[in-house]
């Protein structure tokens, strides 16, 4: 017998999705008249809410009773390069005005991260998404927190956490094909730090691409700082030593900028004679460069919708699953690889 019926208490959506045979979201869903949900099965959850007394409007005042509408934003990302654009996606998912966004920068300190997450939870927020600053795996925040937690951008290092990160080996795949479609075989490689995870995935995916193409990289990979000046003097050893390279894949498009910049003093001509391709699509630098630089989008804003979507399921009582997942990365073609017509 349901509680209600002994007069103990009300009957909470659980009830009805446990009286209906079905799961909480799709009772949620039910009783909120949403198009997803069949017939036969809308009209069980709505048999079942009335029978414990339960009414549809009832749970669209009462749903989120307990609940707050604040989701919390925990990142490490001091520049805001990465976190900015996730957490504008974020907000278009959660609605203008419906669910507030507690942000708290950790400065990539474990104590200060500490003091955030006892904040946000003492707000008693209904989620927390934790945003990293690198694609390599972070501590995790552990399985005891009392909320829907998503990682994003930098995977949890515990497999039991849901986390969702750009697509890296995919990303330098997708760059070396586009040089090769554009009639590129002799490319080299300049890139940032080669203890971030990024920089080698991107490495392993471009090298699967010359592979598939019958090619090999001109030299070895040039590893350092994801800074235009790296790329001005990593170009101008590059090109000295190996006159030939007709394309340059880059780690960042900070570090396509300093190559532009050394093509253009050695009287390269960008396209025509060298093909330069960037990575982060920042548009502020991949815009205004000269020509305009192809360069791999990461999708960040599509990323924090994602996550937000996540965090919007597992307070809807849905299984989100586990694991780290990589979504899909984009190419943005521009001058710095087609010559115009």
């Amino acid at each position: 017998m349901a509680a209600n019926e002994t007069g103990s208490k009300a009957a909470t959506l659980s009830d009805v999705a446990r009286r209906a045979g079905v799961s909480i979201a799709t009772a949620s869903k039910a009783l909120n008249n949403r198009d997803d949900v069949a017939v036969a099965t809308r009209q069980r959850v709505l048999r079942a809410a009335e029978e414990l007394a339960f009414t549809p409007n009832a749970m669209a005042k009462g749903l989120l009773a307990g609940r707050t509408g604040t989701v919390g934003l925990l990142t490490s990302d001091l520049e805001g390069r990465f976190m900015i654009p996730i957490l504008m996606g974020a907000e278009d998912a959660f609605g203008a005005g419906q669910v507030s966004v507690f942000l708290c920068d950790a400065r990539g300190d474990a104590i200060r991260e500490q003091h955030h997450l006892r904040a946000l939870l003492s707000r008693r927020v209904d989620g927390i998404i934790v945003v990293g600053r690198q694609t390599d795996p972070r501590p995790s925040l552990g399985q005891e927190i009392p909320v829907p937690v998503v990682y994003a951008y930098a995977p949890s290092d515990d497999p039991r956490d849901l986390s969702l990160t750009p697509d890296n080996y995919t990303g330098g795949r997708m760059a070396v094909e586009h040089l090769i479609s554009c009639g590129r075989t002799r490319i080299a490689h300049i890139t940032g730090d080669p203890s971030y995870a990024a920089a080698q995935d991107r490495i392993a995916g471009a090298r699967a691409a010359l592979a598939a193409g019958g090619l090999e990289l001109v030299g070895e990979p040039m590893f350092a700082e994801w800074t235009e000046h790296w790329g001005r003097d990593a170009a101008a050893l590059l090109l000295q030593r190996h006159p030939e390279v007709d394309a340059i894949f880059c780690g960042s498009d900070q570090i396509a900028r300093g190559v532009l910049d050394t093509a253009r003093d050695l009287g390269r001509s960008v396209p025509e004679d060298l093909a330069v391709i960037g990575y982060d699509n920042w548009e502020v630098l991949s815009t205004n460069s000269r020509p305009q630089l192809t360069s791999i989008d990461a999708n960040l804003q599509q990323l924090g919708r994602q996550a937000a979507q996540r965090v919007f399921d597992a307070i809807d009582g849905v299984d989100i699953g586990d694991g780290t997942h990589h979504l899909p990365v984009r190419l943005v073609i521009r001058g710095s690889t087609i010559p115009r017509r």
